[in-house]
């Protein structure tokens, strides 16, 4: 029997749950084995794991080649989207960010298992718009979480990227800060520094966590 295949073209064709499954597989145990090239393609292609079995060798290395290009695809940042008729819209004022906000997207946007709560933060539904600027709903935990597992992985990647190139800059200014600040301090001075380093630990942290995101 044949079976047909529909290989995405691009990031906008994959959702992000799909992508959330297969994170779950993709460790070290099953790094380039038949299986994760099994569940690859059965994944992202949406066909049962029995009938992809059943395709041929030549055609398995061939999707997985054409899958691969497809994650090599670069992404911005995208400010607004359509899921399901609702309207989302990336947070306009980051500044305006809550202390209840920042602690769930500091402890989700690193998680690809539970990501989709860090998209809750950061996309929200619209709720006024005129020309280029919005107004998105108040922060609600897991409002739309469940809602946004099925929004498109290019939107998700662009958000992470940017808040990588964002925390890469910040990191840069806040280190070159406290470099010059330091010169001038008293040797008291330096030693409080020191024994209250947690800030720049959480920044270098953050850093870190946002780079294996990519991975």
């Amino acid at each position: 029997m044949k079976v047909k295949i529909n290989v995405p073209d691009s990031l906008k064709e994959i959702r992000l749950a799909q992508y959330q499954k297969f994170q779950k597989l993709n460790n070290k145990e099953n790094k380039d084995t038949t299986f994760i090239s099994q569940k690859m393609i059965e994944i992202f292609c949406n066909i049962d794991l029995k009938d992809v079995a059943n395709i041929k060798y030549s055609s398995v290395k061939n999707i997985i080649g054409e899958l691969n290009k497809v994650f090599e695809e670069k992404t911005d940042l995208v400010p607004t989207f359509n899921l399901n008729g609702i309207n989302f819209g990336f947070i306009p004022i980051l500044d305006d960010m809550t202390l209840g906000e920042y602690i769930d997207l500091d402890t989700y946007l690193g998680d690809w298992e539970n990501i989709h709560k860090a998209m809750n933060v950061l996309y929200r539904p619209i709720k006024f718009k005129k020309g280029g600027k919005y107004n998105i709903e108040n922060y609600g935990k897991d409002n739309y979480s469940d809602l946004l597992k099925n929004m498109p992985l290019d939107i998700v990647l662009g958000s992470i990227v940017f808040f990588w190139n964002l925390s890469k800059e910040l990191l840069k200014i806040t280190l070159n800060y406290l470099s010059q600040e330091t010169e001038k301090m008293s040797t008291e001075q330096k030693q409080i520094l020191q024994k209250n380093g947690d800030g720049l630990a959480a920044l270098r942290t953050w850093h870190k966590k946002m780079s294996h995101a990519l991975i």
